[in-house]
Formats: structure tokens, sequence, C-alpha cells
């Protein structure tokens, strides 16, 4: 069958923080898609702002560099995708697969392969995929190549891999110097033969498999992305499979459910470093962008008007965790960040807080993320969100408070399945590095959430690496109590592991809330007698409502507090007046610790400016009638 000698298609997989993203620009940089006197960033293919902040990648992206071969041959271009290595954002790394033909799996030279380098490598194997293994970050003083080698073999074998996929290259890299060899260096240093990425690149065009294809077979092109234009309106990113497409083209639209219609292509686009231009044609192997189809969704198939052939969906994992989200219903809905209406209308003009304008959002966001989903309750104002994890679930709420939403987000609840007659939850698999000194705190914490320890090494640095299997709603508020036990230095990561049965109750938080019993503004002098009760979450001066959770009670039930509460002045010099008292510091909580905070009859309140934490039940009275009826059992 012919073949296209002249392009590559490849993914880099890796965990979270490996160096994905460094490598790539290494990259692009090395193959002069950019002019000397350019400014460029550093983690160019991060863009979004929520991925330069958090520091890791959330959305697939594909970029292309024109490879020119030491002897002279002609150009190659290698498409690569970089995608998220965190498994929360799984359904990205599968649409990124269905673009390539190789995968380059990156693995950190000291922490080895981790929990979601099983994901990204599983998802590899299953496609039947050839891999190349790159040690990247051989310069840090901690690094342990040749054992971190040896993990990755294990991991091939614990995956079933086949012989051809264990007979895999590895390349020794640190792409933040830019420098790759295939000459295994001393720990702790960067490759000494090679000053440049030359050995990574020539390994990808001997490894990878250039795009095969039928010269009699009709046109197939997958959709595998979705992005927007402000002049060009929606636009597909496809993969030719098969055939030619043009610019101006007709051709036949397959959608999921099966229909066909007839579709012009109004532009054509590939990808050239960081920039989409025009083109004229696509052939196999090629991806590129098509704009023209404003309702065309991923997974869909465009092809041939007179011999249409669908191309197969794209498959996700299940949703395991989900969450309420609707309209904001405080009584400060609509009112800024100080809660003062009339300060704060220039701020809250483009607030967006009707049920119409939020689901129209979720539904937007259906369109490129194919592992959400989105379900009707019995409120028409809130809607049940199912994703992958709580961290997929935390990034679309955030996006949408900064895009001017006011939302209330219910408790974070795990997504169950009956197998058997039996009601079957979600688990996770937990790798924790820490220190051998908290080693006890950590067994203790995860032993309170019903986690089972599967196996624990030492490497004699002090530093000692568990893996737990946990159930997921078990790791609902996990990550603040396990840094503050372990005093920051803890590392964890987890992944999907499938679903077991019922695990029984988990009482994961012991401390109950600091409730508002009225609404005004929060006093020093009522922090002040507060602070022996239990821990703040508000400042002098923040706005309060009734029912709103201003911070943690020292003991397990909840208090209703007044906050508001003001010294009361007299004409009186009294002994104490000069005594002064510090209020301590409030506990400033995220969105993902508020979210991590509630319990069942609690909800977070998310505007532009604030988050806070409320009572489902804002009025007192109320709340006590149902804990007694709940008592009573009645």
């Amino acid at each position: 069958m012919p073949t296209r000698h002249d392009i590559r298609n490849v993914a880099i997989v890796a965990h979270v923080d490996h160096g994905k993203t460094t490598i790539v620009d290494a990259m692009l940089k090395q193959a002069g898609a950019f002019a000397a006197h350019q400014h460029l960033d550093d983690r160019m293919m991060d863009s979004n702002d929520l991925e330069r902040e958090k520091g890791i990648t959330i959305l697939a992206k594909n970029t292309a560099v024109k490879y020119h071969p030491k002897d002279g041959g002609a150009p190659i271009t290698i498409n690569i995708i970089d995608t998220p290595g965190h498994a929360d954002f799984g359904g990205e790394v599968e649409r990124g697969l269905s673009m390539v033909d190789a995968v380059v799996l990156l693995v950190d030279a000291s922490e080895g392969p981790l929990p979601q380098t099983r994901f990204v490598l599983r998802k590899a194997l299953q496609a039947n995929m050839p891999v190349i293994l790159c040690i990247n970050k051989t310069d840090r003083p901690d690094s342990r190549i040749d054992e971190v080698v040896n993990d990755t073999y294990d991991l091939f074998l614990d995956l079933d891999a086949t012989e051809e996929q264990i007979e895999f290259p590895i390349v020794y890299a640190c792409g933040r110097d830019g420098v790759a060899s295939l000459t295994k260096p001393e720990d702790g240093t960067v490759p000494a033969d090679s000053d440049s990425l030359e050995p990574f690149f020539s390994t990808i065009l001997e490894h990878v498999p250039a795009p095969v294809y039928d010269d009699e077979a009709p046109l197939q092109a997958h959709v595998t992305n979705l992005d927007a234009d402000n002049f060009l309106g929606r636009i597909a990113l496809l993969r030719v499979e098969q055939g030619e497409l043009r610019k101006g083209q007709t051709v036949t639209w397959i959608k999921r459910d099966g229909s066909q219609s007839n579709v012009r292509i109004t532009e054509l686009m590939m990808t050239e470093a960081l920039t989409r231009k025009p083109a004229e044609v696509a052939g196999p192997g090629d991806i590129c962008a098509v704009a023209g189809i404003p309702d065309i969704m991923i997974g869909e198939t465009l092809a041939d008007p007179e011999n249409p052939i669908a191309l197969p969906l794209i498959s996700v994992d299940e949703p395991a965790i989900s969450m309420t989200i609707g309209t904001n219903t405080s009584p400060m809905v609509g009112r800024g960040g100080s809660g003062k209406g009339a300060d704060a209308k220039s701020a809250v003009k483009d607030r967006k807080v009707t049920a119409r304008q939020v689901k129209d959002r979720l539904d937007r966001e259906l369109v490129g993320n194919v592992s959400l989903r989105v379900l009707d309750t019995e409120r028409p104002d809130a809607w049940e969100v199912q994703g992958r994890g709580e961290l997929a679930l935390a990034i679309l709420v955030e996006q949408m408070r900064r895009e001017g939403f006011e939302l209330t987000i219910g408790k974070p609840q795990v997504v169950t399945q009956e197998i058997d007659g039996k009601v079957h939850e979600p688990v996770e698999r937990m790798t924790v590095d820490v220190p051998e000194e908290h080693m006890g705190a950590v067994t203790q914490l995860m032993g309170v959430r019903k986690g089972r320890m599967d196996n624990m090494s030492n490497h004699g640095s002090g530093w000692v690496r568990m893996e737990f299997v946990v159930p997921s709603r078990g790791l609902i508020g996990f990550r603040t109590e396990f840094l503050t036990n372990t005093r920051g230095t803890g590392i964890a990561h987890s992944i999907h592991e499938g679903h077991e049965p019922w695990f029984g109750q988990l009482v994961t938080r012991n401390n109950g809330s600091l409730v508002a019993d009225r609404s005004g503004s929060v006093t020093p002098f009522a922090m002040i007698n507060l602070q022996e009760r239990g821990v703040l979450f508000t400042e002098p001066g923040t706005e309060v409502y009734e029912g709103m959770i201003v911070g943690e009670n020292s003991r397990a039930d909840d208090m209703d507090v007044n906050i508001t509460k003001e010294k009361k002045l007299t004409n009186m010099r009294a002994a104490s007046a000069d005594n002064t008292e510090n209020v301590v510091p409030p506990r400033k909580l995220s969105l993902e610790q508020s979210l991590e905070f509630c319990r069942d009859d609690e909800c977070v309140e998310v505007t532009p400016e604030a988050v806070r934490i409320r009572k489902v039940v804002l009025d007192q009275k109320e709340r006590s009638r149902t804990a007694s009826r709940a008592k009573s059992g009645k």
C-alpha cells in the first residue's frame, strides 16, 4: 500500500509535570519554527490562563514542526499532539491518541512511572501503538535512570504489552536544555555526547510509522477536536484517513446518530508551529482544520458524497464523580464581591445569573468535552454534571466564574453502578510519596477512608512510596488534610481503577461548621471572641448572611454564631480598655478546598469575586426542625 514518507503523527504522553510541554517547546525552537527576533514564552503550548496558573496541561493541542534531515533529504512534517497528564482529563488523551500513529512516553528520571503514566500508557497499548520511551530530566540530582527504565519495563509487562511493544527504543533527554541522546548519561547529568534534540528527532522518524493509505479508497476524515474563530465560526480539527480534502469541496457529513447531509468546506487550514495557515488540499495522514459546518461534533466523519463510509465514534471511560451546578440562590446574588449592590453596579453589569444562561454554557461545554455529561434534576435551575474527577469539574466551574457566571455548587458525589444486583462504587489507585517520618500519619489517614495498601517500597533516600486502592468518595477532601499531615512535603496522585462493591459509610470530616446566624458585616470584636471556637474563614468587613459558613468548629457539631457583634460603647472607662488583642488571620479557601470542605447539607456559592460556603437551607429554625425530625426518625 502507498505510504506518505513526508509526514509523521506522534503524541507525547506522560504523568503530570514530567516535562511534556517543555520538550515540545524545545522541539519547536530547534526545528526553526520561530524567527530569531521573536519573543517566546516558556511552555508556549499552555496557552490557557488556567493552564499557566496551575502549571498543568488541560486541553490536548496539536502543533507541527518541519524537520530537515541532516542527510539533506526532503523536509518532513512532524505533527505533535501535546496531551494532558492528569487522568481527570482522560477524554483529551483518548482524543489525542485517535489522531496519531505512535506515542512518546515521557518519564521523569527521578520519580519514575506514576499512576497517570500507567493510565496514558494503557490507552496507547490498547490502541496497539508503538512506543518510544524518553527518560526526561536526567540532570535532576536525585535521578536514578537504571531503576526508572526497569520500572517502566515492569509497567509494560503489567499492562500485557506485546513483544513488539516491549522492544521500545530509549532516548535520554533534558527538555529544559533542549538536549537528547541515545547513550545513557550518568545520574544527575545532562547528556554529554549531544548538544541538541537531533537524536530524538531521528528516533521519531525511524520508529513512528508513516501514514499508510489506499489509492482507491473514498474520502474519510475523523473529527477529533473543536475550536472557534470570531470570523469563521466553529472549526473542526480532523485527521484525514483516506482520500483528499480540498477547500470549496462538497463532502458528506455523517453525524453521531447516523444521519447524513452534504456540506461545503469553506475554509481549510494546516498547522505550522503554533498558527494555522490556509491550505488548498489535505491528504491521507494530514491533521487539518476546516470551517463551514456550524453544528459538527467530535467523533463524526466527513466522507465522500458518492460512497460515504463512517469511521468509529471516539469512546471514552465512564464518569466517576458528579456534582450539582445551578444558579446562585443566595441573598447576595448579583451584588459583587463586597455584597454592597450600589458600589458594585459597574462590576456586575455583565453578570450571568439566570438558569437559561447557565444551561446554555453547560451545553456549549458538552460540544468540546466528550468526557462530560449533563443530566436534568428535579429542580429547573440546577443540573447534575458528571466527569472523570474532582479537578476536571472544579476547572469547569473556575472557567465559568471567570466568564461572569454566579453558581451554586453541590458537594461532589460518586457515580455508582449496579452490577449483579449490588451497588458498586468507583475506586482509585493512589500512589503516595512521603518522607519516612510521615508514613504513620498517611497510613492512618487512608485507613479512615477505607484505603487498602497494595504495595510499599523504600528507595533508601528517606522517602517511602505507598500504593493504596481507595474508594473515590474517600478522596473527596483528602488533599488538604494530606498536605497538612505531611507538612506540605507529601506527593499524591491517583487514577481510576474500576468499580468495587460499596465500602460502607465513610466519615472524612470530623469537625462541624461555624454558621452565621444573621446578616451583616464581620467585626474584629466578634472574631476575637470566636477564634478560640475554631478556625475562621472570613476577614473583618466581609459581608455575611444567615446560613453562610464563616469557619470550622473545633467540635463535631455545627454552631450558629454571631460574627457581626459590635463592641458596646459606654462613657465609663473599663479596666481592660487598653488591652489589645490580635485577630488571627483567617484561613482562605480556594474553590477546590471549598468543594472538599463541604458536607452533604452544605454547598458552595461561586461568583467572579468570591467563593463562599453556605448551608443548603439558610434558615436556622428550618435546619433545627429538620435535624430534630431526623433524630426522632420521622
